[in-house]
């Protein structure tokens, strides 16, 4: 007899996990299927082996979706609060970081435990470490597994998208969605660093130095750190800023966050024989390279106020125009996906294919950096985990 469960779940990461927990621990009968021998790659690596696991900032307006209010549901229905109640229920200590940021003391794989922990106490059953094909005959969705078929009249799609193939992330669910004739968001690399041109080359070769600037794309503009590096921009701002880039666009840095248009004037006032590169208070290199790329070395007294005033603006508003980015390999996500108007927003059902969930990152959302991702992953896999 073919053995049949309430609900597949294809992909053991951060948002199939929390719904596979989720969905047990409701008295549903799961099947939680990974290619992967191991679950939770992903949260492995993040926050440099520790997870940023949540933002305690979490709103709506910190995702990227081609409908912003997509969102809303999910987030408002499993908050930052509700995660670290978890967190703090299997004895995991944590800290918080700048901006929000929630990290654990100890190492990621102490989510990935607890996340599991939950799952076993569900009854989750495991089928990891082999591929899966599936099918739809209209009623429900048969699926085989190394050698075995299962069956199921719910399926849902959590195998995220192909940010980090190393960690053996591919573009599953976007073939899935074909598959089941789901629109697509054109997917690109998201919180990816930036490449510059050879016109730029100057600004390659300060590979190493950083600065606190505020970077802008679009409408969208971060402060934070950022990086310039042999191949062009990185740092959080830039990775930022990233998310909202198009091919094409500018992204525009202010080197002097905080200083008014007359700053230089003023300054030459009131010293006269200070220089611009000591003014700046940037690193010497970084310094040097806007200094003389403005043409400006000498003594501010000797610069007329026009010319300082010249120099301001364009030291707020630095346009780069990237020509391209590091791709999916260097990048910590992807923007596009599954588009949010196949789905619920409540339950991540698919409207046209009864039984289909997506939930996570192979979705049409996606969140700033700083834990904002995996705090989508734990709300839309405990919307479709309470839902089935």
């Amino acid at each position: 007899m073919t053995p049949r469960y309430d609900a597949i779940i294809l992909g053991a990461g951060a948002a199939g996990m929390m719904c596979a927990a989720v969905a047990g621990q409701r008295g549903r009968r799961i099947l939680l299927v990974d290619h992967a021998a191991e679950p939770g790659a992903k949260i492995v690596i993040s926050g440099g082996g520790r997870c940023n696991f949540t933002n305690t900032g979490t709103a709506p307006d910190r995702f990227v979706s081609a409908n912003p209010h997509f969102a809303k549901s999910a987030l408002g229905r499993y908050t930052p609060a509700d995660f670290i109640a978890l967190v703090e229920r299997h004895g995991i200590a944590w800290h918080e970081k700048t901006l929000g940021q929630l990290f654990c003391d100890g190492s990621a794989r102490q989510i990935v435990a607890m996340l599991m922990g939950e799952c076993e106490l569900g009854g989750v059953e495991r089928a990891f470490g082999q591929p899966a094909m599936v099918e739809h005959d209209g009623t429900g969705f048969r699926i085989a597994i190394g050698g075995r078929t299962v069956t199921a009249p719910a399926f849902v799609i959590a195998t995220g998208g192909p940010s980090i193939p190393k960690i053996g992330a591919t573009d599953a669910s976007y073939r899935l969605a074909k598959q089941f004739g789901l629109k697509l968001v054109e997917p690109r690399p998201a919180l990816v660093p930036l490449t510059l041109g050879p016109d730029e080359a100057l600004f390659r070769e300060l590979a190493g130095v950083s600065a606190t600037v505020v970077a802008q794309a679009g409408k969208a503009a971060f402060r934070e750190a950022a990086l310039f590096t042999h191949r062009g921009l990185s740092g959080p701002a830039i990775l930022q800023a990233s998310s909202y880039w198009r091919h094409g666009e500018t992204v525009a840095i202010d080197f002097t966050p905080d200083r008014d248009a007359d700053w230089l004037v003023d300054l030459k006032r009131a010293q006269p024989r200070a220089s611009l590169r000591r003014a700046l208070g940037l690193p010497d290199r970084l310094a040097d390279a806007l200094a003389g790329r403005l043409q400006i070395a000498d003594r501010l007294a000797d610069i007329p106020d026009k010319a300082l005033r010249a120099a301001s603006a364009r030291l707020g508003y630095w346009p780069f125009r990237p020509d391209g980015t590091e791709g999916y390999a260097k990048a910590e996500v992807t923007v596009g996906g599954i588009s949010t108007a196949e789905l619920s927003s409540r339950t991540m059902e698919a409207r046209r294919v009864p039984g289909l969930y997506a939930i996570g990152e192979a979705v049409d959302v996606t969140g700033w950096l700083g834990g904002y991702n995996f705090q989508w992953a734990w709300a839309s896999g405990s919307a479709t985990g309470n839902a089935l």
